[in-house]
């Protein structure tokens, strides 16, 4: 089944939202977050957190000794639901593909993110993570 040009348009935003996490760059992922982004993920220990600056700690969290290693960051099977022309729902597995010493590892995680476009721009505004 082809893609649509509007699905092509939320998966390459969305692409660039997980490149900018796995690069470490808060300014370009702060870029595509609504500022009152909400979320679920293993970090929030269950709770629903809102705003950006629970997200930002991570960014800035100090760099490790070890040397900088290639990272690939691949949605598996994205769905995307749409709820209007301008809020759409977007489901997918991420596989994180890094080296751990000289060793090749993939980690994985099911993620759903919600897109609006808000003033002609997407934004993130929920994500639950697991």
């Amino acid at each position: 089944m082809a893609i649509s040009p509007r699905d092509q348009e939320i998966l390459g935003i969305n692409q660039a939202m997980l490149e900018s996490v796995a690069s470490g760059d808060w300014p370009r992922y702060a870029s595509f977050c609504a500022n009152d982004l909400s979320c679920f993920e293993a970090e929030t220990n269950g709770h629903l957190v809102e705003g950006l600056p629970f997200h930002r700690y991570y960014f800035e969290l100090p760099a490790s000794d070890a040397p900088a290693t290639a990272v690939t960051v691949t949605m598996a099977r994205p769905h995307l639901r749409w709820l209007s022309d301008d809020a759409v729902v977007l489901s997918y597995t991420r596989l994180t593909q890094r080296l751990n010493g000289s060793e090749p590892i993939t980690a994985s995680c099911c993620e759903t993110r919600i897109w609006q476009r808000c003033n002609g721009t997407w934004q993130q505004v929920h994500v639950h993570r697991s």
